[in-house]
């Protein structure tokens, strides 16, 4: 079963506060569609391997450990959609044992393969899934196929790839060229307005779209858009590959884009609560009258700073969690972020 976001972040602080005596704490990563058995192979050898440890104590607990871990790895029958990860070791006051083994199925697809042994756990891939991130759509058109896929951080989750019916350049014997060409054209509209459909049903909640493809294809298809979806599309770039590849190919020549987006993004939400103190009207901000308002179930967006102390970007996102209330993190890199955080970082849009 996946780990609701707030028992993740929970269960990440925890084992971030632990530390061994030696390097024997063991990490061990399962990433989205590996083979269990290929991991407890190689934990398996790790254990053969682990006999060579000179430290006698060390090498009993690494040994232990892998041998807890390899118990553990049996109550799954295969991977979790998401992946799955395993921490184990002794975290016990020398001459005293005290063991820890913890799994998790994280909220987000797990994609790095990790074995590891030292004196902390190994979490940078958690670390990772739980700084704030925007969502952005992305689309990959060619004549023959298109792939549909959410941009979460430096994660690309494709959603949708659709084949096309548009035939090649060269015609079939027996047909004009006119003919053939009308055809041709037809079923490209058709397929371009399939896509249409599935960006509106798919894209449309998140931040921008960035659209890419090779030739003339990308161009056309932003002409089918209608114009709630074309004024979405923040970058249009020409792409050499299909799949995956092609998808890091666009996220990677959008970085400017992405850059630009977000820093608009953060700038409207500042500019807007500011000028709601200045009037006198729908926000609030600080610690105590956010915490208010939420309470009140007045607040329509709740506005964080990145840069809060931690203990405080927990309250403010568990009572939001709770609530369902949107919330949206506001760094220190801007100018906007850092008048922001002078303020204390913390701020409401409040329901008109």
């Amino acid at each position: 079963m996946e780990a609701s976001l707030q028992d993740f972040k929970r269960k990440i602080k925890q084992l971030r506060n632990i530390r061994g005596r030696n390097t024997e704490l063991v990490t061990v990563m399962v990433p989205v569609g590996y083979a269990l058995h290929r991991i407890v192979n190689q934990i398996s050898q790790e254990k053969g391997t682990a006999v060579n440890i000179k430290s006698k104590g060390t090498r009993k607990n690494v040994m232990t450990a892998l041998e807890k871990t390899l118990q553990h790895l049996s109550l799954f029958k295969k991977t979790p959609d998401n992946g799955l990860a395993v921490f184990v070791g002794n975290i016990g006051e020398p001459g005293k044992e005290k063991w820890i083994v913890e799994s998790i199925t994280p909220p987000f697809p797990l994609e790095m393969r990790v074995y590891r042994c030292d004196q902390v756990f190994f979490l940078d891939p958690f670390l990772d899934m739980l700084k704030p991130t925007d969502v952005f759509g992305l689309v990959i058109v060619e004549r023959r196929e298109t792939t549909l896929a959410i941009l979460r951080g430096k994660r690309i989750e494709i959603i949708k790839t659709m084949k096309s019916m548009i035939p090649g350049k060269f015609r079939a014997g027996g047909q004009s060229a006119a003919r053939f060409a009308r055809v041709r054209e037809g079923l490209t509209h058709d397929f371009y307005k399939k896509i249409h459909e599935h960006v509106r049903q798919y894209l449309m909640e998140t931040k921008g779209i960035l659209l890419g493809g090779p030739g003339p294809t990308k161009e056309e298809l932003f002409e089918v858009f209608h114009k709630e979806i074309q004024d979405k599309v923040i970058s249009i770039q020409d792409i050499g590959y299909a799949g995956e590849p092609g998808l890091r190919e666009l996220v990677e020549k959008s970085q400017d884009a992405l850059k630009e987006t977000a820093v608009e993004r953060e700038r409207k939400l500042v500019e807007e609560l500011f000028k709601g103190i200045a009037m006198g009207s729908k926000v609030a901000y600080g610690v105590a009258e956010v915490q208010q308002k939420l309470k009140e179930g007045t607040v329509g967006t709740l506005i964080l700073s990145e840069d809060l102390e931690e203990k405080i970007l927990e309250a403010f996102e568990k009572t939001a969690e709770q609530l369902g209330t949107k919330v949206e993190y506001v760094s220190t890199e801007t100018q906007s972020g850092k008048e922001f955080m002078a303020i204390g970082g913390v701020g409401a849009l409040l329901r008109r």
